[in-house]
This record gives C-alpha cells, sequence and structure tokens, in this order.
C-alpha cells in the first residue's frame, strides 16, 4: 500500500523594518537592530545612496553569526509594507547656527520625505530620533496624518535610562533595581521627576537611611545635571552619540513589535492635558504594536509640575516659529 502527501509550502510574512537615515545614529541602530534578531528584513535609506547600501553590504556580511535576517538598501518605495519605519535623517547643527535654525532646516527635511514614507507603508508605526526629536515628532504626525499614537518620539527614554545608571552607582544597586523618570523636552528644560524615583519600591527618602550613601539637594543637582550634560560631554569627548541611542532604540523597537505594553518615557503629542496640550513632549506612556497605547498621568511635586509647564512652553514656542503650530 502506497500513499502520498501533498506538501504545502507556507509563507510567513517577514517583520519589516525601515530605516531613514544612515548616519552614526541610524547605522548603529541598524546592526543593533540585527544583532536582535527582531526584524526579518531591514532595509536602509539615505541621501547618500551609496552610504546606505555599504552600510547595508557590511551588516549582511556578519550573516553567519547573527539571527536571520534581509539587510538591503534602497529608496522609498523599497521601505513599502514596513512594520515600522525609524526616522534618524536631519541636518546636524552647524557652527553658529541657533538651534531655531536646525528646527526650520530638518521641517524642511521632514516636509519632503514624512508623506513619502506614510505613501509607502501607510500602516506603519514611526519612531522619530531626528533632533530636537519633540519638534519633528510634532512635525512628522502633521506631515504625515497618521494618529498622533502611531508617531513615537524617542523622547527622554535614553535620558531616563541616564538617570537611572548615575542613581544605581550612586546608591550602589542595580539599574534594573532603579525606577526613576526624566520628563518633559529631551533637552536644557527637561524634569527629573525625584519624587517617584524609587529602588526596589521604596522612594529615595525612604531608602537614604538603608542606603547610608545620602542623597541630598547638593548631590541631587550633581546627578540631573550629569544627566542634562551627558550628550554634550560625550559628543566633548569622542564627536557624537549613538551607541546608547541606537539601544534606546531598539528597546523602543521591540515594545512595539512584540506588542510588550512597556512603559517608557517616549515623546508623543499631548491632548486634554491643560498646558501641556498640543505639544509632543515625554511623559510615561505605555507602548504596543499599536504604537502608544496611552499616556499615564503620575504624580507630580509642585516644581516638577510647573517644571513641565515651562518645558511644555518652550517646545511650542519652537514650533510655532516654524509654523507648525
Amino acid at each position: 500500500m502506497s500513499c502520498s502527501m501533498t506538501h504545502r509550502k507556507v509563507r510567513i510574512r517577514r517583520t519589516k523594518v525601515s530605516v531613514v537615515g544612515t548616519g552614526l545614529v541610524g547605522s548603529t541602530y541598524a546592526y543593533t537592530l540585527a544583532m536582535s534578531g527582531l526584524a526579518g528584513e531591514i532595509v536602509l535609506v539615505d541621501a547618500r545612496a551609496g552610504r546606505a547600501e555599504g552600510e547595508a553590504m557590511d551588516i549582511s556580511h556578519g550573516a553567519p553569526f547573527i539571527p536571520p535576517v534581509r539587510i538591503r538598501s534602497g529608496d522609498f518605495e523599497a521601505t513599502g509594507g514596513s512594520d515600522l519605519v525609524v526616522i534618524s535623517a536631519g541636518a546636524a547643527q552647524q557652527p553658529g547656527e541657533t538651534r531655531l535654525d536646525l528646527v526650520r532646516r530638518n521641517a524642511d527635511v521632514y516636509r519632503d520625505i514624512i508623506p513619502r514614507i506614510a505613501q509607502a507603508s501607510p500602516g506603519a508605526v514611526l519612531l522619530i530620533v531626528t533632533n530636537p526629536v519633540d519638534i519633528m515628532t510634532y512635525a512628522a504626525i502633521r506631515f504625515s496624518g497618521f494618529a498622533p499614537g502611531r508617531v513615537i518620539g524617542s523622547g527622554t527614554l535614553l535620558d531616563s535610562a541616564r538617570f537611572r545608571h548615575l542613581l544605581s552607582r550612586h546608591c550602589r544597586v542595580a539599574p534594573a533595581n532603579v525606577h526613576a523618570y526624566i520628563i518633559g523636552e529631551h533637552g536644557d528644560s527637561e524634569v527629573p521627576v525625584w519624587s517617584t524615583a524609587n529602588v526596589a519600591g521604596l522612594r529615595l527618602d525612604e531608602y537614604c537611611p538603608v542606603c547610608g550613601r545620602g542623597c541630598g539637594g547638593e548631590v541631587r543637582e550633581r546627578i540631573f545635571h550629569q544627566v542634562r550634560d551627558a550628550a554634550y560631554a560625550v559628543i566633548e569627548r569622542k564627536g557624537a552619540t549613538y551607541y546608547a541611542i541606537a539601544q534606546a532604540m531598539t528597546a523602543i523597537t521591540r515594545a512595539v513589535l512584540r506588542d510588550e505594553n512597556a512603559i517608557m518615557t517616549v515623546s508623543t503629542l499631548m491632548e486634554g492635558r491643560d498646558s501641556q496640550d498640543h505639544v509632543c513632549l515625554s511623559l510615561p506612556a505605555v507602548v504596543d504594536r499599536s504604537g502608544i497605547n496611552r499616556v499615564l498621568r503620575i504624580p507630580l511635586a509642585d516644581g516638577e509640575r510647573q517644571g513641565l509647564e515651562k518645558s511644555a512652553s518652550i517646545l511650542r514656542s519652537f514650533a510655532r516659529e516654524v509654523g507648525l503650530v
């Protein structure tokens, strides 16, 4: 007796991530993403087509050592059908150029590229990394026509990671056991939330007697200044920052692609929040497959609330200056 079996090949759709802008940040993220195994396909796009092609080749040559992934370069059409599009394209601040000049130039870049990205991948989530990231997140929402929750700015996620790192060193515990947020602008007006910072569930005022290290006003001010000025310190020494932000971007990518419901301080459009309305800034938010599912209302001390309102006012002013509001 013989029997025959018919085998039907089942095609499994690969998770696709496109990276627009392959400078130091974009290319480091692409490498980190390839190593993570999160994406089945990675497409690199850059105004300098040769740069994107070279980065794709370089990462691909390590294929035997990383999880299976297809890496290629292309144009905006090649990004079609992406689950996530990560945008780090934009101009760097030039000597003598004001921050407002930089905002205007990068807003012009976004006016060109965001509609093309949205047209190619109308169902994608956008992750914005271009600085100033809060303003560019607002621009991406405007120029894409996407629901605000589908546009995520990297915001103060890295600032919060730096905060946790420095607190962990001071308290001599692992960073994973420290929970602390930086909120507001990713920039000089960002706000440390000392009132809810905790170690192993104990707020700092409760933990300090156990720790014995002391965490008075002078220590807190020093730690915050180190957090706020961290990028300047790195740039002074090596010219640019890209490793840690690439790790933060990969964490956001994981939260989206794996539908993690992770709580992250990412930049999103504030609505129904009084003085923070109609501006993008960072507060703890739940990130899942849809993008930003919801923004959490955390209790703030009076000084923290005032700092957040000031941060929102500064960002709104910049958005008005470049005609986004």
